[in-house]
């Protein structure tokens, strides 16, 4: 089995690689200016050492002593004095011949110069040179010395300690050492901070997780049916999925990404999310003829909006999903209930055959027929949609078999609509207001609910009428929410529904209700019929 190996954390990495950098920087400054510094520390030992040996030369008392030869001792005494002031190794002065006549050694006073490299000098050059004398390996400066005539009597040996150079060249290695040192300190803090810096901003991930989670964020925007966008917080389109560019292909744009978003997205309402943070569900949005319903939602991070989101999807295809959790399921359960009546009508039929009750079956099948005929004949003629008169005629018979009356006025009429969509709306809206006027009555004493359906003006009235109990006044503010029902969890949606079916249809909702005297719901809505489009 093939061991993985362990990754190194973010915070690790940005600090050896941070800490190396400046390791590596710092080495290279100290092998490029050690050099510098060891040639500059010897050339101004050397500028001082020349400095001290001219100012021995130039000493009259120095030249007046070897010029005359007499009272050469004061030259010893002269040159200690300078050799401790100037915190030298030793100052020589020796006459022509190259005979000390100074030295700190009193016992090398009268004999030769020693090291060889006093042979320029004698003849009158200036120079600085490193040999070993008496006193061991050191820095010298050669100073001839002229009378003031130019005649040359003799010269000055200045010399450092090649020992002190060496203690010089480091003394300065170590300030190099010491700024090495601290800066490679801050580096490795700093580095510390702007790894934990990058952390904080990337929440704590690791760059594999978010490389991770990038890659299933966008497997999972490309391949849900939600059409999404999002926009930054100056509005402009940063992100657009598969499903949102086929929908806005469709209403003719195009190429969305790094575009202001009122620009190109019609109806769009993300700027107003964006100034006022608020949350929008649900809402229908033109994009150039294509109806989309639309959420739209502000991005947060630390409390700030950075951005705004917008899922959506093609609301014909939205309505098909609701026909199914709302009108199929309504048709269904009305044709449900008179297949339910229909069968306990069969048994009697087929009870009554087996006990060859002929006459009593003819009546019986008669008063069946006279009756459907007296219903569903009058819904015919009163309800010209078929899609709807069927809904009416199965919900009669859904009433019926819970012994419910549902009583249709007599001046009801409903013609045919000019827009197909309007009828599922009104299924919509009609099948939920049965439904709560079911649950209302089921535990009254009389359990009635009148339904009328009026059609004036291009206007359809709709008002169900039940002998409930009826609706205190907080309940009634709270009947549309999305979620809210007395009658306990998972309820709540048909009202919310009906709201929403009424508001996109552009109509008006009232409602009536006494506490023991039932409720009254009366909806109008704009209804244009498919009369009013033939005759015209």
């Amino acid at each position: 089995m093939r061991i993985k190996k362990p990754r190194l954390t973010l915070q690790t990495t940005i600090t050896l690689l941070v800490c190396g950098v400046v390791a590596i920087s710092l080495l290279v400054t100290d092998v490029l200016i050690s050099a510098k510094i060891s040639s500059n520390a010897e050339k101004n030992l050397s500028n001082k050492a020349s400095y001290i040996a001219r100012m021995a030369a130039s000493s009259p008392t120095i030249i007046e002593s070897l010029s005359d030869k007499k009272n050469e001792k004061i030259i010893q005494e002269l040159a200690n004095k300078i050799r401790k002031s100037t915190d030298v190794e030793f100052v020589v002065v020796t006459d022509m011949k190259g005979i000390r006549k100074s030295h700190p050694d009193i016992n090398q006073l009268g004999k030769h110069f020693v090291g060889g490299d006093d042979v320029e000098v004698l003849k009158g050059h200036e120079y600085v040179s490193t040999a070993e004398g008496t006193l061991g390996k050191s820095l010298r400066a050669f100073v001839p010395i002229f009378t003031a005539d130019g005649k040359q009597v003799g010269m000055v040996c200045v010399g450092i300690s090649l020992n002190t150079v060496q203690q010089a060249v480091s003394q300065s290695r170590m300030i190099i050492y010491l700024g090495i040192g601290i800066g490679f300190i801050v580096g490795v803090i700093g580095a510390m901070l702007l790894a934990k810096s990058i952390k904080k901003t990337m929440f704590g991930l690791e760059p594999w997780k978010i490389a991770k989670l990038l890659e299933e964020q966008n497997a999972m925007l490309y391949s849900i049916r939600e059409g999404v966008i999002t926009v930054d917080e100056n509005c402009r389109i940063t992100l657009v999925n598969e499903e949102a560019a086929r929908i806005f292909n469709k209403a003719g744009i195009t190429n969305l990404i790094g575009e202001k978003a009122e620009d190109c997205v019609p109806n769009t309402r993300l700027n107003h999310i964006l100034k006022t943070g608020q949350p929008e569900f649900d809402q229908v949005q033109d994009l150039r003829g294509i109806k989309i319903l639309t959420n739209r939602m502000p991005i947060l991070v630390n409390k700030k909006i950075v951005g705004a989101i917008s899922t959506f999807r093609d609301k014909t295809e939205m309505k098909v999903l609701a026909e199914q959790l709302t009108g199929v399921k309504q048709y269904a359960g009305a044709l449900r209930a008179q297949t339910h009546e229909f069968m306990n009508k069969l048994h009697v039929i087929l009870g009554m055959l087996h006990m060859k009750c002929y006459d009593e079956l003819t009546n019986y099948i008669n008063g069946i027929a006279n009756k459907y005929q007296e219903e569903i004949g009058f819904i015919v003629r009163h309800v010209k949609d078929p899609v709807l008169a069927g809904f009416i005629l199965g919900k009669m018979s859904y009433a019926r078999e819970i012994n419910v009356k549902l009583k249709v006025c007599e001046d009801c009429f409903i013609p045919e609509p000019e827009n197909p969509e309007l009828t599922h709306e009104v299924v919509t809206i009609l099948g939920n207001l049965l439904e709560n006027a079911v649950e209302a009555v089921k535990d009254s004493k009389e359990k009635i609910i009148n339904l009328t359906l009026l059609y004036e003006k291009e206007t359809l009235t709709i008002e169900v009428n039940d002998s409930g109990s009826g609706i205190d006044e907080d309940t009634k503010e709270k009947l549309f929410i999305k979620g809210y029902s007395t009658k306990g969890n998972d309820r709540g949606l048909g009202l919310y529904l009906v709201q929403k079916s009424v508001e996109r249809l552009g109509g008006e909702i009232e409602i009536y209700s006494e506490l023991g005297k039932g409720t009254l719901f009366s909806i109008y809505i704009p209804y244009k019929s498919k009369e009013r489009m033939v005759n015209d």
